[in-house]
């Protein structure tokens, strides 16, 4: 750490730790996601409930995204703020019935994935020239591409599973990278 510090210019530091805010939040979100993910991963009918309150909080989250997008910016407020309010009506969807908004983000993680597979196949190949690891997205964009065609059945046990296991491993991962932040703001701090 000390070495990639010394190559960033005078002051950068203190300017990323005063912009990320205290360490300790991002080490308490971190925590607060692993406990999330704890829980669906059990795999329960609980799960299942769990995931769409989830869906519920980001659609709330990005209302106020957008909320303040279209307070900053003079042109297309408008539609920032028409986001805003189609996600405040998901949000309310997702807390009044969180059974339906499952079934309803399982229905449509499969078309998401075989799209995002499909552009990361073809962000792959060219790729081969200038990457050494080019292979990875092209693994990862067939994995998602066959999952997608998985999700896309009509098994609900199965689409049950893949959107629970794509939700508990996300926010795995998510509170991992919070956490490894946390530590990485903390000693940025002490520089």
């Amino acid at each position: 750490m000390a070495a990639r510090m010394g190559s960033w210019p005078p002051g950068r530091p203190a300017m990323l730790a005063r912009l990320a805010g205290p360490w300790w939040m991002f080490l308490l979100t971190g925590v607060s996601w692993l406990i999330i993910s704890w829980a669906v991963l059990r795999f329960s009918i609980a799960s299942v409930a769990t995931v769409g309150l989830l869906l519920g909080v980001v659609f709330l989250i990005s209302a106020i995204g957008e909320t303040m997008i279209a307070a900053a910016r003079v042109g297309w407020s408008w539609l920032h703020i028409l986001m805003s309010v189609i996600f405040v009506l998901g949000a309310i969807w997702s807390f009044a019935s969180p059974f339906d908004a499952f079934w309803s983000l399982s229905a449509v993680i499969g078309l998401l994935l075989i799209l995002r597979g499909s552009l990361d196949v073809i962000t792959a190949i060219p790729a081969r020239e200038v990457l050494p690891t080019w292979w990875l997205g092209l693994v990862t964009g067939i994995l998602e591409i066959v999952l997608g065609f998985w999700a896309s059945q009509q098994a609900f046990p199965a689409r049950a599973a893949l959107v629970i296991f794509f939700v508990g491993f996300f926010t795995l991962f998510r509170g991992i990278s919070d956490i490894v932040l946390a530590f990485e703001l903390k000693s940025v701090a002490r520089a």
